[in-house]
């Protein structure tokens, strides 16, 4: 994706993901327990484990050229697919790819449309309320994308403006959040996902648009739109993702779990890591 994402990544980011990884080989819960969860269960049985993506969410969750999810955490999951083969002892899983949208995600996982969804989520108390996550794979946080012209730089700059959010994320909720604090007087507007939202900025219909740093910088590389947006302003959120999966499955969870101990451990993760955000 290109040294462009590196910026404002802290050295320290890598080291926290190494340890929220390495920290799960405490835990000695497995699956070889007597029966599988229902989510391994259904698994077992179809052979097939149904992988909840994100179309514009890059470097995390997006489509190629040739319109096929790619990204890390796609790359994470197919590591966890890996583990759930070895649990329910079946060698050859398939993977059937279902869209989701920052709005429709979580329905998804509870509404057992999907077993794993694997975009930018974040991992908060209160979506922890409807559904479980992997440990930490990653920190971002809200900022602002802005035509290289606009004199926009902080949260204060955008007093009246117009700013576009994608439904159903912690962004837009932040975003509500700053508007309130600081009497900003807003016009937030919504895309139904980050590419809907980029192109309202592109197209003039919004100031700036606030999602997380890291997603930003993605588009900016995808689209090749160095020269015309920058990304700017203090944090407004610190969000921490993670692959969500059905609550109350400890089965479920300790695949998920030892899937990032073996990464962790068997240094797999640093060329992932590499491979999307610094290559």
């Amino acid at each position: 994706m290109g040294a462009v994402l590196t910026r404002g990544l802290k050295g320290g980011v890598l080291l926290l993901l190494a340890l929220a990884l390495l920290v799960t080989a405490a835990r000695t819960q497995t699956a070889d327990s007597v029966g599988l969860s229902p989510t391994l269960a259904a698994i077992k049985k179809d052979r097939v484990v149904r992988i909840g993506y994100r179309e514009a969410s890059p470097p995390f969750s997006f489509l190629d050229q040739s319109g096929r999810p790619i990204g890390y955490s796609l790359e994470l999951c197919q590591a966890v697919v890996d583990e759930i083969g070895a649990a329910v002892d079946e060698a050859d899983l398939k993977i059937a790819y279902v869209k989701v949208t920052s709005d429709t995600r979580i329905p998804a996982v509870v509404q057992n449309q999907i077993d794993l969804e694997c975009g930018s989520t974040t991992a908060n108390a209160e979506r922890g309320k409807q559904v479980a996550f992997s440990p930490l794979m990653f920190v971002a946080g809200t900022k602002l994308m802005v035509p290289k012209t606009s004199p926009i730089s902080a949260p204060t700059d955008l007093k009246g403006k117009t700013i576009v959010v994608t439904k159903g994320t912690t962004n837009e909720q932040a975003i509500q959040a700053a508007d309130k604090k600081l009497s900003l007087g807003l016009k937030i507007v919504v895309g139904a996902d980050h590419e809907q939202s980029y192109q309202m900025l592109v197209d003039g219909k919004a100031d700036a648009f606030a999602t997380d740093d890291i997603l930003l910088s993605g588009l900016i590389v995808r689209h090749k739109s160095q020269d015309k947006f920058r990304v700017t302003g203090d944090y407004l959120s610190y969000d921490p993702y993670g692959i969500m999966f059905r609550k109350g499955e400890p089965q479920l969870s300790a695949v998920v779990e030892r899937t990032f101990r073996k990464l962790g451990s068997n240094h797999d993760l640093v060329p992932l890591y590499n491979k999307w955000f610094i290559a």
